[in-house]
């Protein structure tokens, strides 16, 4: 298949629907299909040949988190040039009610279409007021795709209409296969722990797990606590208690090797997440690559987590709860292991070679619909004059 991919944001900056769009196009060209992804980034930015530029992202709010997407006449324009050098037989859209490319796309585009909803917002003004504009355009729409019950309640709730579920994906084998680095290693008397994320974005948690090191190092004062994430040091750990800032090693941002090492090097990952996460494809990367999960109680990662047999997890937002579980963790190397184990069998069930196959089914339903559509007779009456009616 000739397949079109349309990312939001901005390739500049990592994050989990860039990654879920690479690693889907790669995983599709391994397959023998030709993808293209189009998708914001600054000229300067080193892009596969895969992946066209739709050219500077601008950065806003959005869900909780600051997003860099591209809108206006310009990226129309774009969008229009790249859809009709395609000649795509499915164009999959990413996100395709936030102001962005995948929004142009989804109005200039024809043919079968199927779009993959990530967000998990229940209560969203913005939704709200932007579905009468862009509701005849998502009526285009041949298959929804949400990455877990979250997002799916995000479209029925604000878009209207149902979606199936398939998660994010791993490649699981690269994180399972990981090498485990010296220094990240732990012992009994000098346990570590990873925390993954932009560190100045609040709901990514770091600010609970700061307020809780200071109980588990009462417990483990040699503790070590590996930070890997872009963000200003300084202004992140501003008030943090001196025994804190000096537990903490701060990695800044990190290559796929290299968190890939992290994670299974540590004897703890901690998603100390707030709020606003659809799925959680940390926790699943984390998983495959035997780490033992420490997770807020978010409803998107008890899923992934399978309520707790996969992962540990505490009361989200409570820096004591959070304490308590991992010190009863960092005490019990059994436990860790038990839920490490659970965790990479777990881990199976998002490999791309399962969710890759599973969004390919709707990429083929939605082509052969809108095939039968064209062949479809035109009329209420020209079944019987065909002789169809009997």
């Amino acid at each position: 298949m000739r397949i079109g991919i349309v990312c939001p944001y901005s390739f500049d900056v990592p994050g989990g629907v860039q990654f879920h769009v690479r690693d889907l196009a790669e995983h599709l060209i391994g397959l023998g299909h030709e993808v293209s992804v189009l998708a914001p980034a600054e000229s300067e930015t080193e892009l596969p040949a895969y992946v066209t530029s739709a050219g500077r992202a601008t950065a806003v709010r959005y869900n909780g988190s600051v997003a860099r997407l591209n809108f206006g006449p310009v990226s129309a324009s774009k969008v229009s040039r790249w859809l009709d050098a395609g000649s795509f037989d499915v164009l999959h859209l990413h996100e395709p009610v936030t102001p962005s490319i995948s929004v142009l796309a989804l109005m200039a585009a024809d043919g079968p279409i199927v779009a993959t909803f990530h967000t998990s917002m229940l209560r969203s003004r913005s939704m709200q007021a932007a579905y009468p504009i862009i509701r005849p355009s998502l009526e285009k729409i041949a298959g929804r795709i949400a990455v877990s019950e979250d997002a799916r309640r995000t479209v029925t709730t604000h878009v209207g209409g149902d979606a199936v579920v398939i998660p994010n994906g791993v490649y699981v084998d690269r994180f399972a296969d990981a090498p485990r680095r010296g220094p990240w290693i732990g012992t009994p008397a000098s346990p570590t722990i990873a925390f993954l994320g932009r560190m100045g974005e609040p709901r990514k948690g770091l600010p609970v797990l700061a307020a809780a090191l200071p109980e588990v190092l009462r417990e483990f004062p040699r503790l070590r606590v590996l930070v890997a994430g872009p963000g200003a040091v300084e202004e992140v750990t501003d008030g943090w208690p001196p025994e804190v800032t000096a537990a903490c090693q701060f990695l800044g941002a990190v290559s796929d090797d290299d968190k890939a090492s992290l994670l299974a090097s540590v004897d703890v990952y901690v998603a100390p997440n707030t709020g606003g996460e659809s799925f959680g494809i940390i926790l699943i990367e984390a998983m495959s690559a035997g780490a033992c999960v420490l997770a807020s109680d978010l409803p998107a990662f008890s899923r992934v987590l399978d309520g707790g047999t996969a992962g540990a997890m505490f009361a989200n937002e409570q820096p004591a709860e959070l304490a308590r579980t991992l010190v009863d963790l960092l005490r019990r190397p059994d436990r860790r292991a038990t839920l490490a184990a659970a965790g990479q069998h777990r881990a199976r069930l998002f490999d791309w070679s399962v969710v890759a196959d599973e969004i390919l089914a709707v990429y083929e339903t939605v082509i052969e619909g809108r095939a039968a559509a064209q062949w479809e007779p035109q009329g209420r009456w020209n079944r019987f004059l065909r002789g169809g009616g009997r």
